[in-house]
C-alpha cells in the first residue's frame, strides 16, 4: 500500500482502473476514502412502497384503446411526481445492440490511458469528448472510485477513433436510444395535460443536447468505504441508463435508499433537473448515487437527454397559471446551467439553491 499512497500524492495514477490492477492493493487509499451518511436509512425492498415503477413501452406505443392510453400517462404522471425514477422495458432497443456497446465501451477503458486522453475536446461546456478519473480533479476533496467518459451524440455526433467499430456502434446506439426517449417525452408532455410536443418544442428538442456517457467502476477491496458516484441529480431533462450484469444505483425515494433492481435489458430513467424546473416542482429530480463492488468491474451507460444548450428554460406558464402559483426557478440558459453545473459553486451541492425564485 505504501507504493500506492506514493503513486497518488505524485499523481502518477491516472485511472482508478490501473489503480485497481495494481498487485499492492489491498485496501482503500485514503484519498478515496469514503462512508455513506450512516444516518440515511434503507429502503426494504420487499415492501410494496418501495416498488420501482415499471413503463412498458409497448403499451404506451399501441394500446387499444383511448382509455387504456390515457391510463398509462395518468399512471406515468404519478411516478413522476412521486418517484421522478422508473424502469423502461420493451422500448425496442435490440439487446444485440446494447451488448455490443458494452463490448465497444470495455474495448475503449482496455486502451493505454495516454490513447484515451487524446480525445479529450477541451475545456467547453459542454465538452464534445471528455475522459478522464473521478469527478474533477480540481475539485474533489475525496476521489471517486470511477474512471469515465463522456461524448456528444446530438445535435453533432463525436466520432472515436479507436477502439475499430465504437463510432459505428455508439451512433446506432444513441439513435435508437433518442427514438425512445422522444417517445417518454411525449408521453410526459401529456402526463402534464398538454400537448404531446410541448417539451419538444419548448425545449428546442431537435437541436437538443444528447451526451452518452460510460462509468467504469472496478473492483473495489473494501467497498462499503468508497463510492462510485455520491449523492448528485443529473442536469437535463432526464436521464436513460442501461448496465451490465452488475448493480449497484441507488435511489432517493420518500426519504430512504433503495438499492435498484432491474430486468435484463432495460432502461433505468431518471428525471433531471430541467424536468424539475419546467414543471416548477411538480415533477423531481431523482436524487440517487452509484455504490462499488469487490468482485468484478460494473460498467453503466447513462444517455443524458436535455434541452438545446441556448434555451431558456424556465416554469411553464401553462402550469404556473393552472396551479395558481408563482414561478420557483429562475430563468436560465441551459449552457448556463451546465457550467454550474461543473463549477465550484454548486460542487456536490443541489444546483437548485442557486436558481430558487
Amino acid at each position: 500500500m505504501a507504493e500506492v499512497d506514493q503513486a497518488l500524492r505524485t499523481s502518477s495514477v491516472t485511472s482508478i482502473k490501473s489503480l485497481a490492477e495494481s498487485p499492492a492493493l489491498n485496501s482503500v487509499p485514503s484519498a478515496y476514502s469514503f462512508n455513506i451518511n450512516p444516518n440515511d436509512d434503507e429502503a426494504d425492498p420487499n415492501d410494496p412502497e418501495f416498488a420501482i415503477p415499471i413503463v412498458d413501452m409497448s403499451l404506451l406505443l399501441t394500446s387499444g384503446s383511448p382509455d387504456e392510453r390515457a391510463k398509462i400517462i395518468r399512471d406515468l404522471a404519478k411516478i413522476c411526481e412521486e418517484w421522478g425514477f422508473f424502469i423502461v422495458i420493451n422500448h425496442g432497443v435490440e439487446e444485440n445492440l446494447m451488448k455490443g456497446m458494452f463490448d465497444a465501451c470495455h474495448g475503449f477503458f482496455s486502451l493505454p490511458d495516454e490513447e484515451k486522453k487524446e480525445f479529450n475536446s477541451g475545456n467547453d461546456v459542454p465538452e464534445m469528448f471528455k475522459y478522464g478519473t473521478s469527478y474533477d480533479l480540481a475539485l474533489d476533496k475525496i476521489l471517486l472510485w470511477r474512471d469515465f467518459m463522456r461524448f456528444q451524440t446530438h445535435p453533432e455526433f463525436y466520432s472515436l477513433s479507436k477502439p475499430a467499430g465504437f463510432s459505428e456502434i455508439s451512433l446506432e446506439y444513441s439513435k435508437k436510444t433518442r427514438e425512445v426517449a422522444l417517445e417518454i417525452t411525449r408521453a410526459i408532455s401529456e402526463s402534464l395535460q398538454l400537448e404531446p410536443e410541448y417539451i419538444y418544442n419548448t425545449m428546442n428538442l431537435n437541436r437538443g443536447l444528447q451526451v452518452l456517457g460510460v462509468n467504469y467502476y472496478p473492483p473495489c477491496p473494501q467497498p462499503e468505504h468508497a463510492i462510485g458516484l455520491p449523492n448528485h441529480t443529473d442536469p437535463g431533462l432526464f436521464t436513460m441508463l442501461i448496465q451490465n450484469d452488475l448493480n449497484g444505483l441507488q435511489v432517493e425515494h420518500n426519504g430512504k435508499w433503495l438499492s435498484v433492481t432491474g430486468p435484463k435489458n432495460c432502461y433505468f430513467v431518471n428525471l433531471a433537473d430541467q424536468m424539475q424546473i419546467l414543471t416548477n416542482g411538480k415533477y423531481k429530480s431523482s436524487l440517487h448515487r452509484a455504490t462499488v463492488k469487490n468482485k468484478a468491474t460494473r460498467i453503466t451507460i447513462p444517455a443524458a437527454h436535455g434541452p438545446s444548450v441556448d434555451t431558456i428554460i424556465a416554469p411553464a406558464p401553462e402550469l404556473c397559471e393552472r396551479y395558481g402559483q408563482k414561478p420557483k426557478y429562475l430563468a436560465m440558459n441551459y449552457k448556463e446551467y451546465l457550467e454550474l453545473q461543473y463549477s465550484g459553486k454548486s460542487y456536490m451541492k443541489s444546483k437548485f439553491d442557486h436558481i430558487r425564485a
